[in-house]
């Protein structure tokens, strides 16, 4: 029997999900995180580290990472990637200015080897805030088309409203209990 199908034997057992959030700082993590969980979203504060929240969801453990996402704190993004088994990677659709520091920090973080055939979601968060940029735009923004490695999806949310939330949640542990948690 070979390594993986031992790592996916006892995956399969524990059935919980090691998912990392991040985004550059104000994307909305932590208010998505605190929303998907029924908790109160009205005094949330910048992360200024890292948050950790276990959640069940579906019959799975959901263990979330919540990595502060300003600009000092993003060289220490790599502490955090060992045995990810998804990414979230949330954007602030109505920050139209920082789009292009978010796809290239995106893009970096996609080159890292821990990382690697991690299922990727994207969230579109704020789309409940006028001038808010659609998915689409994002998705060009971004050019993930050309993602190679990474299973993805975008998907248009509001961490304020909670739209949106479910459906990427779900998307995210059904890819990763097809592609690590089944045996073959």
């Amino acid at each position: 029997m070979g390594l993986l199908t031992i790592i996916k034997k006892l995956k399969m057992k524990e059935k919980t999900v090691r998912i990392l959030m991040l985004g550059l700082d104000n994307a909305g993590k932590t208010t998505i995180l605190r929303k998907f969980n029924g908790d109160d979203i009205n005094t949330i504060m910048p992360t200024l580290g890292f948050n950790i929240k276990s959640l069940e969801h579906n019959g799975y453990t959901l263990d979330f990472w919540d990595v502060g996402g300003q600009k000092s704190l993003r060289s220490y993004w790599r502490n955090y990637f060992e045995k990810t088994d998804g990414l979230i990677w949330v954007v602030d659709s109505c920050d139209k200015r920082r789009l292009e520091d978010c796809k290239a920090e995106l893009q970096l973080l996609l080159q890292e080897e821990r990382l690697a055939g991690a299922s990727l979601l994207v969230f579109a968060n704020k789309q409940d805030l006028p001038g808010a940029l659609s998915s689409d735009a994002i998705r060009e923004a971004l050019e993930l088309d050309s993602l190679k490695g990474h299973h993805w999806r975008i998907q248009s949310c509001s961490g304020v409203t909670g739209d949106g939330l479910a459906e990427g949640i779900d998307w995210m542990v059904h890819d990763i209990s097809c592609r690590i948690l089944q045996v073959d």
